[in-house]
Order: structure tokens, then sequence, then C-alpha cells
């Protein structure tokens, strides 16, 4: 791990969390194990992990200031392996990631990414180039269009999908260009009212916060997946006939699934009254989408006074793009990181990063503003406004580049799993421990994953 790469990233993690004048200590890394990248991959993940956890300890300091705050320890080797994969099922083989026409095709003029793991966004892409036998059938169909041309094509269609992108062609790009004058966390407060009375108790810091949860895939999961480990009570509200299979027992421990369709009338009720008794939202929608259905921000918060309201999305919330759907991968593509992996690697073909790190890191970071949210309600009685980005998450990752060829590699251990077996409604399974420490404060699941639909609508 090199500790500068991670001190440069704190720093920036930090300030965008609390500001210049109100630093976190940086916490002690350990067992520091890092991925082979271009990029400070493991760095990130310490980094943003232990933000996460800094966050928590802040917030647990709000209720006993006269006692000296706990340090912070991070193992940097789990960390990544959490940004791999924290369940693994026993005695069954775990589900396929990606669709069978997912991924990276050469162009006529470059390299295109489509993303079909959605049987919608699949769709879409075969509206446009066609439904093929295998993926030879279609790379022969891409390599008759142009990147761009057919990366318009699909989105236009409903689909996702990236063309591969230099970093110096992203910072050109209308995009790349409002992106970078957006802050890795927006902050607006909103109108003061009296401070909560929540207990945060140092063991379970978050028992008795409700925490409604319109997430999907990684990055807004692994946030309320965080806060569901430090006692929060986390209702997830999936739509009808929404799946996710391979993501169902590595995100959804700890949390309550319910559905409703935002449509319907008795449905929309139904969410207005949970909404207003939450004390956080967190949300993963593209900018437009919770506005489209009536929830702009001032609505939320008249509907919910000092509502902590956290939203993600994949391309920023300002520039032609703010309302693009968009993925991790495809991210990676079009703002140069798999460029600039293939340049790093020597490769003819797109080279990502090791793992799908800008999710899982904007995950925790936003699992992080949660938590300075909540603390914000405590000590000033405000509710706030908090946004971040996949691709604002890639533009802090890309002024961090490793300059090694290999890193020392990131190697299972028989150790790193918890001594128990969880049994999900799919089977039994092994999770990893906690990445990071703070003494008193364990971060553990009151529950195994569950399928979506499995509890009411209810608090």
């Amino acid at each position: 791990m090199d500790s500068k790469l991670a001190a440069s990233l704190w720093q920036q993690m930090q300030q965008g969390l609390r500001g210049r004048d109100d630093a976190l200590p940086l916490p002690t890394f350990v067992d520091r194990a890092t991925f082979s990248s271009a990029f400070a991959v493991s760095e990130l993940a310490a980094t943003s992990l232990g933000l996460a956890t800094q966050a928590a300890a802040a917030l647990i300091a709000t209720s006993r200031p006269e006692c000296p705050s706990h340090p912070i320890i991070v193992n940097v080797r789990l960390a990544s392996r959490w940004f791999q994969q924290s369940f693994h099922p026993l005695n069954r083989a775990a589900p396929a990631m990606w669709d069978a026409f997912a991924g990276d095709y050469r162009s006529r003029d470059g390299w295109i990414r489509l993303h079909t793991n959605a049987a919608h966004h699949r769709l879409a892409m075969e509206q446009v180039l066609g439904a093929h036998a295998d993926r030879a059938a279609l790379a022969q169909q891409v390599q008759q269009w142009q990147a761009s041309e057919l990366e318009q094509a699909i989105i236009d269609a409903g689909g996702c999908a990236a063309e591969m992108r230099s970093t110096a062609a992203w910072q050109q790009h209308p995009q790349g260009q409002a992106l970078q004058r957006e802050p890795l966390f927006s902050w607006q407060t909103t109108q003061p009212l009296a401070a909560p009375d929540w207990p945060l108790a140092e063991a379970r810091p978050l028992m008795g916060i409700k925490v409604l949860d319109l997430t999907r895939i990684i990055a807004g999961p692994v946030a309320t997946r965080f806060l569901a480990s430090l006692g929060a009570s986390v209702l997830r509200i999936d739509p009808p006939g929404w799946q996710e299979p391979t993501l169902d027992e590595e995100m959804s421990c700890g949390k309550r699934r319910a559905v409703l369709d935002l449509t319907r009338t008795a449905d929309r009720e139904q969410f207005i009254h949970l909404l207003r008794e939450a004390d956080v939202l967190v949300h993963g929608y593209r900018a437009d989408a919770l506005e489209r259905l009536g929830f702009d921000a001032e609505t939320l918060q008249a509907l919910s006074p000092g509502l902590v309201d956290a939203g993600l999305n994949a391309w920023g919330w300002q520039g032609p793009w703010r309302n693009r759907r968009g993925f991790d991968s495809l991210v990676q593509m079009g703002c140069g990181i798999a460029e600039r992996g293939m340049q790093w690697q020597q490769s003819d073909k797109p080279v990502p990063l090791p793992v799908q790190a800008l999710d899982h890191a904007s995950g925790y970071l936003l699992a992080a503003a949660v938590l300075e949210g909540l603390r914000r309600r405590v000590t000033e009685g405000h509710g706030c406004q908090v946004r971040l980005s996949l691709a604002r998450t890639a533009w802090l990752l890309q002024q961090h580049l490793t300059g090694q060829l290999a890193g020392s590699g990131i190697v299972p251990q028989v150790k790193d799993n918890q001594p128990c077996y969880e049994l999900t409604p799919w089977g039994f399974g092994v999770r990893l421990k906690a990445a990071s420490w703070l003494p008193g404060t364990p971060q553990i699941f009151a529950t195994p994953g569950f399928t979506p639909g499995t509890h009411p609508a209810t608090w």
C-alpha cells in the first residue's frame, strides 16, 4: 500500500465530508496487500471504508463528548476483498455476475462496452443491433458501427452503453467538464428544528434510526448495508418484478425488503407514510427520477422535516448526462480508466479496474455522508441533502495513479471469514469479517439477505 496515495485520498475525502477546518484523523492501516492496477484501488478501498467508520465514530461521540475518541483500524487486504465479494456460497456455485452479451466489443473506430444485465437493457441493445445467437455474431455486427454512434443509438433506445474514451477526451467532453466542477460531496442544508433523541448507543449506534432505501445494484446497497451493520432499521423498496439474483445474498443482509409501485395511488400513499417517519432516505436513481414521481428535494423535506436525503447517480448531477443511465463498468469506459489501464498493461483491449471500485467506494462515501448528516442533525439541528456520483469518484481515483507494474496481490485466507455460517433463502454461505475496527462498535448483521417482497412496506 502506498501511504502517500492513501493520505492524499483521505485528505480529499474528509475535506469533502467535513470541510477543511474539521479534519478527521487518518486511520491506522494494517495488512497492506494491494490489487495490481494502474490506479490506487486498494488505497481507495481502505480510505473510503475508513471514512465511513470514522463518520460512525464521530456520530457516537456526539452523545459522549467527554470521552476520548477511539482509533480506527482498517485491514487493507480485507477492505479490498469486500470490494470483490463479501459473501461466498458453500456447496453451490455463485451466480453469474454478467449476462452472456455484456462486455467490451471492438467497433469500427475503437471500443464500446454494452451493459445487458437487466432484461430491458438487453432488449434495448437488441432493438439496435438485433438478436444474435452468440457473442461472436454480435461482435461482427458491432464492428459495423462507429463507437460514438452506437453508444448514442443504444442510449436513445433506453439501453446502456459507453464508448471507450481517453482521460483527455473525457476532460474535453461537456459531461467531463461539468463533472470537474462538482464537489465530491455536494451538500445543502435545510431549515433547523429540534434535535432528535436518538440513543446513539456505542454498540449499535444506529439502533432506532429508520433508513428508507431506494437503491439498486451495488453502490447504494453498499451504503445501506454498512448502515444496517451499525443497527439501522433499513427498509428497501423495490418496484414490482425487480430482480437482482447476482447480488441478493451479497447486498441485502441486515435489511427488510418490500415492494411498492410508486405509480399506483395506494402504493404511493404508503410510501409517503413511510417517508414521514424516515430519518434517512438513500436513493440511487437518475437525477430526475424522483422529481418525475413528484418527490423533489423540497417535497421530501416538507414530508419529513430534518430528513437526511442522500442520493447517488452514475454520471454526475450537472451537465448533459445527469439523467443518463450508467453503471460502474460503463463509467470506467467512458471517463478514461479502461483506456489508461490498457496503456499501463500494454494491452490491445480495454483494461478495467480489478474490481468495481467506483461502486463500492461510492457506497462507503455515501454511508459516510449519511452518518455525517445524522451528526449534523444532532449537533446543529437541521436536515440536509447530499449528492455523490460514480463519475466524480472516478475523477478522484484518476488523480491517484500507482506508477507500479503490480501490487502484492490479494490472497484470501480462512481467517478472513466470520466464525459462523450465514443461512439465506438460497442456502448456506460465509461472510467476510468486517475490514474496519472501531472499538466497542461491532459491524454485524441482524439478519441474512432476503428476496424482494419478503416484508410488508411498514416500519
